[in-house]
């Protein structure tokens, strides 16, 4: 498979020279494509802040950042709205919906932006719908439609795009624990049925156990890393346990 992250040697500093704050230290890491990555590690260890430099929120201090061979770096602030709309698709725990515009129109929003046909837009839109089980939910708004439907209409507004990396900030974080658990298997099943590429990044060992490897970062630095493998998904969430343990019991580990 083909590599669609490559993060080499990346550094993020925060402050002054009298106070300066490494939020990443020489972190590298490798993602093909179709892989399911979970980031996790306790509050303030640096996970969100590298989620942020991969989705070109945030700028690395040093390092480079590779997505499908582009150097994120090299892109200037004047084309890298437009390289995230083509490139990445985004789950965040607060769905961020706009509840002016219809299920349909929020998920159509990228493409409508591109301006992408119309007749063209519709039909994506149906396709994923079906695929995320709300078509019948597209004329409607997001205050009319329960947390758990704003969640799938979020991962297909993600997906509509066919994005070569899609990042997911605690997609569950917001749900009931029926309603995490509905998400994160369907999550899975895009992943493996549609070979979405995802990095998701979860304080819930149990969301973790849906993913196929999984990246612990401490104080700015990948502390370990754990393989699923060819273990079950109650034997890799054993693991992830044990692992959540040497870091301080500072991520939810209960479900």
């Amino acid at each position: 498979m083909g590599e669609i992250l490559k993060i080499k040697n990346v550094e993020k500093y925060y402050g002054n020279k009298g106070n300066v704050v490494k939020a990443i230290d020489d972190i590298s890491l490798k993602v093909s494509k179709g892989e399911f990555i979970g980031v996790m590690g306790p509050s303030g260890s640096g996970k969100t802040t590298l989620l942020n430099l991969i989705a070109t929120i945030d700028e690395v201090s040093s390092g480079h950042i590779y997505i499908d061979g582009q150097d994120l770096t090299e892109i200037n602030q004047k084309n890298i709205a437009k390289f995230r709309r083509e490139n990445l698709g985004f789950i965040f725990q607060d769905f961020n919906l706009l509840d002016t515009l219809t299920i349909h129109e929020n998920i159509a929003l990228a493409l409508t932006i591109n301006k992408t046909k119309k007749s063209e837009i519709d039909n994506k839109v149906i396709e994923t719908a079906k695929e995320l089980g709300i078509e019948e939910l597209l004329s409607k708004y997001p205050y009319e439609v329960s947390g758990g439907q704003k969640q799938r209409t979020a991962c297909a507004r993600a997906l509509i795009t066919n994005p070569k990396l899609i990042l997911a900030d605690e997609p569950t974080g917001a749900l009931d624990s029926k309603s995490a658990q509905m998400l994160i298997e369907m999550i899975s099943n895009l992943n493996k049925d549609l070979g979405a590429t995802i990095l998701m990044v979860t304080h819930d060992s149990f969301t973790a156990s849906y993913c196929d490897r999984i990246l612990f970062i401490k104080d700015g630095k990948i502390f370990t890393e754990l393989v699923k493998g060819e273990n079950t998904r109650k034997q890799f969430f054993n693991k992830i346990l044990d692992v959540v343990a040497l870091l301080g019991g500072d991520v939810r580990d209960v479900r």
